[in-house]
């Protein structure tokens, strides 16, 4: 009867995070975040992919290839887009973004389960229904509804933790090893920058199968799996193309490290502090889990010149752990009892719960509205590069609608096309975002298709219930959502 109880207990324990994540993971995903213009592009590559073209888009190797594969595996197996019979009205639009976006927030579930069953095999239910309470509903967590590579490597990364940590069970060991291994392999042909994580996982398989072997039997698939990128531009010839564009992609310069640290601290305060109190109690406690995952990827955020606030993604999970870490153990050196425990757990769910539900009932319109406007008033013919034909240029949020969806010929992938090749119509028309705006100085061709072009319509971008005059915001929400400006020639 008590084995019994504990189960049913067990059961309540792990169905409150995921129904936490649910609700804010898959409410409204049309209506927030504001659609993000490194989301265009990796839906961009995958159509490219599901429209037979390959994985690799132009010469620019930024990223491995396995984030457009999985999206355009999953989204070819059910028939997308043609499944869903795409008009060119609003309606049509908002679901083309739905369908990935509902995935998204399917991994971000997912995500909360994994958390969940790593703080429970490494900690105890309580610590796993804290960590995850807070991964489920804490606001930060928020940037794992967009469509961008870190959402979707983090649930392969937290099943390698996972299966590092079953290493220890000696009749499943080298089954976990390998498995881990494989997984984590599948990480880095995702994204390669979080190879920070691999002290971590390494660690992880050492402690827990006390054999090297087992340690270099874990690198294997992590080498070889990735492996397949550079090879690929070998292959066609691409390969100092390919160590050119990584250089690049280290060295470029953004907002920096201070500046995403900000935007975290902006959106989650709460979270930001006691994370951080509760690494520091890691350092103390010398919790090497907490340690290895946050501590070398930091670092490595650091010290790098190109950061986007969505990088925190991998060690979201850490700080949710490190924070229930330090809360729970401060109650238990107060009392014994388990009634504070609760307490905490409920208080911090239901504040996460607050605020994220006005997050997530924010409303935007204008890239929805725009995007309909643009089909509805452009009628190419099908021969790419008629003079009559009209040209669109756009960020890839807009473009690989026009292009993989309605087939609108002469439609750019980017505007930054315009910076390396002239276009062949006579007419243009123009989305000029707050994306295109904000990098209008990057050349004369976009600030001369801007001048030669005249306003025809305008959209408002976000409608927002939350108050983002924090410092930094500007990075995240309402980035992409400002107002749109549809421009043709004059």
């Amino acid at each position: 009867m008590q084995q019994l109880t504990s189960g049913k207990k067990s059961i309540v324990f792990v169905l409150v995070p995921l129904i936490l994540s649910a609700f804010i993971h898959l409410w409204n995903l049309t209506g927030f975040p504001d659609i993000f213009y490194d989301e265009g592009v990796y839906m961009y590559r995958t159509m490219h992919v599901l429209a037979g073209e390959g994985p690799q888009v132009g010469f620019f190797h930024d990223h491995p290839f396995f984030g457009q594969l999985f999206l355009a595996g999953i989204l070819g197996s059910i028939g997308y887009p043609d499944s869903l019979h795409p008009l060119a009205d609003v309606n049509s639009i908002q679901m083309l973004y739905l369908v990935p976006r509902i995935l998204m927030g399917l991994l971000a579930i997912l995500d909360t389960f994994l958390l969940y069953k790593i703080c429970e095999k490494r900690y105890d239910s309580r610590v796993a229904l804290f960590a995850s309470v807070l991964f489920a509903a804490m606001p930060i967590t928020w940037f794992l509804r967009r469509i961008l590579l870190d959402s979707i490597l983090l649930p392969f990364m937290l099943s390698s933790i996972l299966f590092a940590l079953y290493a220890k069970d000696s009749s499943h060991k080298k089954t976990g090893v390998i498995v881990s291994g494989i997984l984590f392999g599948i990480v880095l042909f995702t994204k390669e920058s979080v190879f920070a994580i691999i002290p971590l996982i390494a660690y992880l398989v050492y402690e827990n199968s006390k054999a090297r072997k087992m340690v270099g039997l874990w690198f294997i698939p992590v080498i070889l799996i990735p492996m397949i990128w550079p090879i690929q531009s070998f292959v066609e010839n691409q390969f100092s193309k390919w160590i050119g564009d990584i250089l690049y992609q280290v060295h470029k310069e953004n907002h920096g490290f201070v500046t995403i640290a900000g935007i975290f601290f902006a959106f989650d305060p709460v979270l930001f502090t006691i994370g951080i109190g509760g690494i520091v109690y890691a350092a103390i406690r010398k919790d090497w889990l907490i340690l290895l995952w946050v501590v070398p990827f930091i670092i490595f955020l650091a010290a790098i010149g190109y950061v986007q606030y969505f990088y925190w993604i991998p060690i979201l999970p850490a700080f949710c752990i490190a924070a229930s870490r330090l809360i729970l153990d401060f109650i238990n050196k107060k009392s014994t009892k388990k009634m504070p425990s609760l307490a905490a757990i409920s208080a911090a769910g239901l504040y996460g719960l607050i605020i994220s539900t006005i997050l997530i009932t924010s409303n935007i319109y204008g890239q929805y509205e725009a995007t309909a406007y643009v089909l509805q008033n452009v009628h190419n013919t099908n021969i790419p590069h008629d003079k009559s034909n009209t040209t669109i240029v756009s960020s890839p949020v807009y473009s690989w609608i026009f292009k993989y969806v309605f087939h609108v010929s002469d439609t750019l992938s980017d505007y930054r096309e315009l910076l390396f090749y002239p276009f062949n119509t006579t007419n243009i028309l123009l989305v000029a975002d707050y994306h295109f705006m904000h990098n209008i100085d990057a050349g004369k061709q976009l600030q001369d298709v801007y001048n030669n072009t005249t306003s025809v319509k305008k959209f408002q971008g976000v409608v927002s219930n939350y108050d983002f005059s924090y410092p930094f915001t500007n990075m995240a929400v309402n980035y992409e959502g400002r107002d749109i400006d549809i421009r043709e020639s004059k």
